[in-house]
């Protein structure tokens, strides 16, 4: 479980890690070790021998304790300086990762505790074939822990784990989007525009876009890649709360129009209003991107007509290099009562958090999301670089080189 968070970007802290960080060859701790247990519980390079000192202390209590008394002030202490780091770098989300918890009666440390709990057959399989261990081992490492029916009852969120790895991955991303949205306060950030290796001037890979985006915060991001829709498909598929499939279409008329929560590819090419009418068609939310960017928003020449044809305004575009383009935006949206928007509009993993609509939480679906965007809605964010225009460029010559998985012809 621990792994699947930080897999996808949440920083998580092992007492395990902490433990041989604390007892390292050389370490005081070692040495506090060595003086409280003799010289067996080294090995012959110095460093601690773990099968030794795991058998002595599952077998006598009083050695457990004495260990316990000397590695846990030292966890704590490295754990905490951990915590203050992870602080400064404005994580808002931690995980600590603790075997014994509840056995130390440390709940109070934190906020929400998770407990992911499996039958006493399934551990004791578990430990024999995954980690080598003889059985009556296994049992007398079990003996020494809590009663497992007291754990579930002082656990904030109980997790059954008796199933496969991919029954846990679920659980654990559907457990962490409300954790999520416990520290947002029931507040949701959004980035509604932005690319990943579906658009022919990108090479973002969509996982470490979506991770970055939790990184910073996220609770959710529109796919939108040029003229495609597989990506975002898949993805949204895959991380259903997460992910809103988008298509960013060129219109007939050169302008851009965006379509959110689509199930159809819609072909580029086709004319603006007919693609509005296709979004429409689908159930989905027809969005009006950067309407007075050259060339892709056309300059502003079909702002007010497509404007009132369109649920959304995007009154800031992150990519944009004129403030005056996010303020015209701004005013159509204002002048014909549309809902307003904002993406990052990013082709590259560092544009991600260059934009954001912070709403109210709500479920993943059309009408939510417009209803979240009509009750309340913030927007804003940081001007991308102009050097972003260079890594679309090379996104596009990269995709024509031979090799390239997704060669263009």
């Amino acid at each position: 479980m621990a792994k699947f968070w930080a897999d996808i970007g949440i920083p998580v802290i092992s007492a395990d890690e902490l433990a041989r960080e604390a007892v390292v060859t050389g370490s005081s701790g070692l040495e506090a070790v060595r003086r409280s247990f003799g010289e067996g519980v080294l090995g012959a390079d110095g460093s601690l021998n773990r099968s030794y000192l795991r058998k002595l202390v599952f077998s006598d209590e009083e050695a457990r304790t004495t260990l316990e008394g000397i590695l846990h002030p030292m966890i704590s202490d490295l754990r905490d300086r951990w915590l203050k780091q992870r602080c400064a770098e404005g994580h808002k989300l931690v995980v600590s990762e603790i075997p014994l918890l509840f056995e130390t009666d440390g709940t109070s440390d934190f906020d929400i505790t998770v407990l992911v709990h499996a039958s006493e057959e399934a551990r004791l399989q578990r430990l024999i074939s995954y980690r080598g261990m003889d059985e009556e081992e296994c049992r007398r490492i079990m003996a020494a822990q809590m009663d497992s029916t007291k754990n579930l009852s002082a656990a904030d969120v109980v997790i059954e784990n008796d199933g496969s790895l991919d029954d846990i991955e679920e659980k654990a991303l559907r457990v962490l989007t409300d954790l999520q949205e416990r520290v947002s306060g029931g507040s949701l950030r959004l980035d509604l525009h932005l690319h990943t290796n579906g658009s022919w001037d990108c090479l973002s890979d969509p996982e470490l876009v979506l991770r970055r985006a939790r990184e910073l915060g996220y609770g959710r991001i529109a796919i939108t890649d040029h003229n495609c829709l597989g990506v975002a498909l898949a993805m949204a598929e895959k991380y259903p709360s997460e992910v809103i499939p988008g298509e960013e279409v060129k219109t007939a008329e050169g302008v851009d129009i965006i379509g959110l929560y689509l199930s159809e590819e819609i072909p580029k090419g086709t004319p603006a209003e007919e693609t509005i009418e296709r979004i429409r068609g689908q159930g989905g939310i027809a969005y009006l991107p950067h309407p007075y960017a050259g060339g892709k928003g056309g300059g502003g020449r079909l702002a007010d007509s497509l404007a009132p044809l369109c649920d959304l305004v995007e009154v800031f575009n992150a990519r944009l290099h004129s403030p005056a383009m996010n303020q015209r935006a701004e005013k159509l949206a204002r002048v014909h009562g549309k809902l307003r928007a904002a993406g990052s509009d990013a082709h590259t993993i560092g544009e991600v958090g260059n934009a954001y609509v912070d709403v109210r939480s709500h479920d993943n679906n059309p009408e939510a999301l417009l209803a979240a965007l009509d009750a309340h809605c913030s927007v804003g964010g940081t001007e991308a670089s102009r050097l972003v225009h260079l890594a679309s460029t090379w996104a596009k010559v990269r995709k024509r080189l031979p090799g390239h998985p997704e060669r263009l012809t």
